[in-house]
């Protein structure tokens, strides 16, 4: 029997998608910036440099590291929800001007006025950062349909949680997203228990891959702690949509260490849970015992390159609390005034 469990291991991890050496010391790179600057945040949110709602995305890294070496950066379009930090430093955005928009500066993202719920890049087709839950799913459609509409071969990246899963407005999205094919990918970064009640408990069918199924849109649940499958899954289902087939959902399944946001204890869940996904499923440690196993890396060229993460972060909270805050005059900018 031991015998039969370990050959059936060793097929099934045989049948794993691989990722390239260069691509590995991408997506390992990417991972390890999302992790120290959440962990940066954090440590600022707790000395009062950072106000208002703070969301981590500490564990779940490999979703948007996947994703986004499936996509073609500066073309295709990302959205998400507050939770957003991650996603627009995967997607090449300065560390700096990140860091200074959650602490208020005018050398953030939205010059200090968004904070860390409504950051936004035109240049690198971010478009949030969107505070209300399932908001983002409406206007990425938008963004499909405008791409559809122009003619422009692009893909829209939609990214919401399990709890926005459950919103009226994402199967009208849904809808229309099939009805006129649009280039979408929907991807639902499940993490368990949305803002602190488990998916089992608020959501009557919990694989929510299948939830475009009476709009046949095609769905899959992927393992988001493994940035392989994150990466394949994502480059199949950016493909579909490219071709002009439609949109396409993938579901995560992911796991945040932190809670909710820095308000949440998470008492919800219990110790033994978080220190068995961190020690066992840890995104950043999966690559990085691949990358020592395949000799694309020594662990001296692992802890020069954290040495380097760190600088970055460092320098991005050194810019953030430095900074000045937005004049005055701010106040009456980047708005439209009716008559």
């Amino acid at each position: 029997m031991a015998r039969k469990a370990a050959a059936s291991k060793a097929k099934a991890q045989s049948n794993l998608p691989e990722l390239t050496e260069d691509q590995e010391r991408q997506v390992y790179r990417d991972m390890l910036l999302v992790r120290r600057f959440e962990e940066k945040a954090g440590q600022m949110y707790g000395q009062g440099l950072i106000g208002g709602f703070c969301h981590l995305y500490i564990g779940q890294e490999a979703v948007v590291a996947g994703v986004t070496l499936a996509s073609r950066k500066g073309e295709d379009a990302q959205i998400t929800g507050y939770r957003d930090h991650g996603h627009m430093l995967a997607m090449g955005l300065d560390p700096k001007g990140v860091m200074a928009e959650l602490t208020g500066r005018q050398g953030g993202l939205s010059k200090g006025k968004g904070g860390s719920m409504h950051m936004f890049s035109n240049e690198h087709r971010f478009y949030g950062g969107n505070g209300i839950v399932g908001a983002q799913v409406s206007l990425g459609t938008g963004l499909a349909f405008a791409a559809k509409y122009r003619g422009e071969d692009t893909v829209s990246l939609t990214y919401f949680g399990d709890g926005a899963a459950n919103q009226g407005q994402v199967y009208e999205s849904f809808n229309m997203a099939k009805l006129w094919k649009l280039p979408i990918v929907y991807i639902i970064e499940n993490n368990k228990y949305a803002m602190g009640t488990s998916v089992e408990r608020s959501a009557a069918t919990t694989d929510l891959s299948q939830r475009g199924l009476s709009f046949d849109i095609p769905g899959e649940q992927v393992d988001g702690m493994d940035v392989r499958m994150t990466f394949d899954a994502a480059k199949r289902a950016i493909e579909h949509a490219r071709e002009g087939n439609g949109p396409y959902i993938i579901e995560m399944l992911t796991y945040r260490y932190r809670g909710h946001s820095m308000s949440d204890p998470a008492k919800y869940r219990t110790r033994d849970e978080v220190t068995q996904y961190r020690q066992e499923r840890d995104p950043i440690e999966q690559v990085k015992a691949r990358l020592i196993e395949k000799k694309y890396a020594t662990e001296d060229e692992l802890k020069e390159i954290e040495k380097e993460i760190r600088a970055i972060v460092t320098e991005a909270a050194e810019f953030a609390t430095n900074e000045p805050e937005p004049d005055a005059s701010e106040l009456w900018t980047d708005i439209t005034i009716a008559n």
